[in-house]
């Protein structure tokens, strides 16, 4: 069931890029109103999630990803019928509403009752969805010449959702009831030491007090931040200052988005021997190196191989850091750290390519390997300070 809910929270989040070429002037929208629309979009999944952990603590994971799934499908439904950019965005509200708030309650579910390597899968089939997206709405807009149809179809997809959460309902508290989460040797010295240090009261100090909190929010930050930000202006970057076709820049972007896909379903099955924190590094070391081989004037050629090491050392982060909150900070703060968590994240997606659009714009696209390695050293360094805080006796 999480599966599945993670492949739909994938399918919209690609839709309106995809469509978006047919979609403005038939409604009478300027071709940049979709920077409107995607930033309100991320802005309600910054609420949603900055509130998801009282919600869990009242409603439980099943129902708030069940009501969750059904405001995100009224939505994509509105969408499909919208008659103009004010309809848009208006449902542009519950569709961010409803993304942010299954997001962070599948997270916190699965830190809390799964092994890690269900995390990195986890995060996989929202590539599967993420994937699956455009190519249902490229069938409607090339065959139907309907862009409507394309979202009205991945509206129907989660009515069904919606219908099959409803009947398995009862199974979440029995699942969470039965499940004992099992981490790795490795992690056992950390969790232990990571329990004494989290053993102060939340409510004196305020959660952002405790200990490794804050770095580990700006690690988020500058992760999603990057993520995103290759994904929007690496085409752009080979393009401009590489001289490489559109057609071919968009395929090794491809590639990079490849790379974090298979890159997490690798690291499900190394999770199983290797800790969450080990791969972390790891992961920070493979981005870091893909990002000095984008800085450095090799061949254009090579730049393939600079987005390919970025993505796969970007896959077992994100998943990962998520995994490891209730293990950090105990299980009393999880919810509402994660979604704290989630809330910075995309804040990260929703500030930084914007950021670096108005740098590119004013100076030049050449800045794009310096902007992505500043943001993966900056992501080392928060990790490793939190590493360093929760080894340290209390």
């Amino acid at each position: 069931m999480i599966y599945l809910a993670f492949i739909s929270l994938g399918l919209p989040d690609s839709l309106l890029g995809s469509a978006w070429p047919v979609m403005w002037p038939e409604i009478g929208a300027s071709i940049g109103s979709a920077g409107l629309i995607s930033m309100i979009i991320a802005g309600g999944t910054i609420v949603s999630s900055l509130v998801s952990g009282s919600l869990i603590q009242r409603l439980g994971t099943g129902k708030i990803t069940l009501l969750s799934c059904l405001l995100t499908a009224g939505a994509l439904l509105g969408f499909s019928i919208a008659p103009s950019m004010v309809w848009l965005v208006m449902l542009a509200i519950p569709l961010g509403l409803g993304a942010g708030a299954v997001d962070a309650a599948l997270n916190h579910y699965v830190a809390e009752n799964y092994k890690a390597h269900h995390m990195n899968w986890l995060h996989c089939f929202w590539g599967v969805g993420a994937t699956m997206g455009p190519i249902i709405m490229s069938y409607y807009v090339a065959d139907q010449h309907s862009w409507r149809s394309g979202y009205t179809t991945v509206a129907i997809i989660q009515f069904a959702l919606v219908l099959i959460l409803l009947v398995t309902l009862p199974m979440w508290k029995r699942v969470s009831a039965l499940r004992v989460p099992e981490q790795p040797p490795q992690l056992e010295e950390e969790n232990d030491t990571a329990d004494k240090l989290q053993h102060q009261p939340a409510a004196k100090s305020g959660i952002l007090r405790i200990k490794g909190v804050k770095p580990t929010l700006i690690a988020f930050l500058f992760y999603c931040g990057v993520e995103s930000t290759v994904g929007l202006w690496g085409a752009s970057y080979l393009v401009g200052a590489k001289n490489i076709a559109a057609g071919t820049a968009a395929m090794w972007v491809s590639f990079y988005y490849g790379g974090i896909t298979v890159g997490r379903m690798i690291t499900g099955f190394i999770t199983m021997k290797i800790s969450n924190r080990l791969l972390i590094r790891f992961g920070q070391l493979i981005a870091i190196v893909g990002g000095i081989v984008l800085l450095l004037p090799l061949p254009a050629s090579l730049s393939l191989v600079g987005f390919v090491l970025v993505g796969l050392g970007l896959a077992p982060i994100y998943p990962g850091l998520l995994h490891e909150t209730p293990a950090r900070f105990g299980k009393a703060h999880s919810a509402k750290l994660m979604g704290y968590q989630m809330a910075v994240a995309y804040t990260g997606t929703t500030l930084l390519p914007p950021l670096f659009g108005f740098a590119a714009a004013q100076i030049s696209v050449q800045l794009f390997p310096y902007v992505v390695l500043v943001c993966l050293l900056f992501m080392w360094l928060s990790t490793e300070k939190v590493n360093r805080q929760l080894m340290t006796p209390a």
